[in-house]
């Protein structure tokens, strides 16, 4: 883990947050992480700011979860009403669920007009992955190699990102993804890309596993956040299709509106079969889903039991009206295009002439900018340094990509310009103390 606290690495830490960490760790745990060399330890959030203790604002640029920021005032008070009134799940009829399945669907490409509800994104990937396979009668499944879709033991199972102690099966291939830095460009690295589809595809053949289908971050953003060259999704996809098997678009990171566009698909001339949504659909409350067609859900209904409790419990969805509520009103998708324009073009200028930043690539509020070092190699260590040093001031990044050197960018959409000027100057000067 790039961005990592390590106790062993003697960071001087208040004797408060030692006796916190002491207390985490003894009741929560190794497998539980803490990021940045100095822990974060806030108490309180607006928008897109985290305050500590002493009131030290932390200008947070990283976390996608509260979508329309974090404590955000509509979404509590859609949450609060709600709460006082009816909570319950949906083997009852409740209006709630009904309206907001409707005003969901509504945004999607035909045929996708039904969604099964469920609480986090893993479970949402978990039976994409089982309607996938009921449907095709195949297990095979194509990733990208440093992939992360979740947590659960089939999540698991196609998220490589999760380290080497998590096994990946015999019916996972894996892909390498585009790559804009060291690889070929243009329609040469579309080339390379289906090639291992195809590849993929003929292994899977060989050793008699059918294909069950694709599922990728459609930014893929664990891989680097790789958008380029535009329709090398699309083209996949019909490859997969031919094979028997079906497309699944994850859009738990660059869906509602993070690209400036609602889904990130829709960059790729694409329409999936099935798509994944997550936490940011109701600004962090358990709310979840898989989007697809009748055709799909009709006979995996029919042949096999699904329910999830509280999936789509009324709380949770006026957790998500609210957020699509203010995603629509505060015309949220095209500020995040226009304001990842300007940030995108702030940190070309503020790194240019620096050899250690390879490339900024971005759409919309997801923005990533690749470090090298002086070969051209990924350089992690680099990357691990401005985050520490955007850290100290006050500013929350984090790193990605198979090579851990590419700073990931991914605030809240309610970012102003004003934050975004901070950032900026911020990244900077983070620049010039590591350089």
């Amino acid at each position: 883990m790039v961005n990592g606290y390590d106790a062993a690495a003697g960071t001087e830490l208040a004797a408060s947050d030692r006796e916190l960490i002491r207390r985490r760790e003894r009741v929560l745990g190794r497998p539980y992480r803490l990021f940045y060399r100095e822990p974060l330890h806030p108490v309180r959030a607006h928008g897109a700011h985290l305050f500590d203790a002493d009131g030290n604002d932390f200008l947070d640029a990283y976390n996608n979860v509260p979508v329309v920021g974090h404590s955000n005032p509509r979404v509590q008070e859609a949450v609060t009403a709600q709460l006082g009134t009816l909570n319950t799940h949906t083997r009852y009829l409740t209006d709630g669920v009904i309206e907001y399945a409707e005003r969901l669907t509504a945004l999607f490409p035909a045929p996708l007009t039904q969604a099964i509800f469920a609480c986090t994104g893993s479970e949402a990937v978990d039976l994409a992955l089982r309607i996938a396979r009921h449907a095709t009668g195949g297990e095979g499944i194509i990733i990208t190699r440093n992939a992360y879709h979740g947590t659960t033991a089939a999540a698991a199972a196609i998220s490589p990102s999760l380290g080497p102690g998590n096994p990946i099966p015999d019916t996972v291939a894996l892909l390498d993804a585009p790559d804009s830095v060291h690889g070929p460009g243009g329609a040469a690295a579309e080339d390379v890309w289906l090639a291992q589809v195809r590849a993929a595809i003929a292994s899977f053949a060989a050793r008699g596993i059918p294909c069950a289908g694709m599922i990728v971050d459609s930014v893929l953003s664990s891989d680097g956040l790789r958008l380029e060259p535009r329709g090398f999704l699309g083209r996949a996809a019909e490859l997969v299709r031919a094979a028997g098997g079906l497309y699944i678009a994850d859009e738990v990171q660059p869906g509602f509106g993070r690209t400036g566009a609602w889904w990130g698909f829709a960059r790729h001339r694409l329409v999936p079969d099935l798509v994944v949504l997550g936490k940011p659909m109701g600004n962090g409350m358990p709310i979840s889903a898989v989007i697809g067609s009748p055709g799909l859900f009709d006979r995996f209904g029919a042949e096999v039991r699904y329910f999830n409790t509280f999936g789509g419990n009324p709380v949770s969805v006026a957790a998500a009206g609210a957020v699509l509520d203010e995603l629509e009103d505060r015309s949220l998708l095209a500020h995040a295009a226009r304001l990842g324009t300007l940030l995108a073009d702030g940190l070309r200028a503020a790194s240019a002439g620096d050899e250690r930043v390879a490339e900024v690539r971005g759409a919309g509020l997801f923005l990533g900018v690749e470090m090298v070092d002086g070969e051209g190699r990924p350089d992690p260590a680099a990357a691990l340094g401005i985050v520490n040093e955007l850290r100290a001031r006050r500013i929350l990044v984090s790193a990605s990509g198979t090579g851990e050197n590419v700073l990931k960018i991914r605030p809240p959409l309610v970012f102003t310009e004003a934050d975004a000027e901070r950032f900026l100057d911020g990244f900077a000067a983070a620049l010039r103390a590591t350089r």
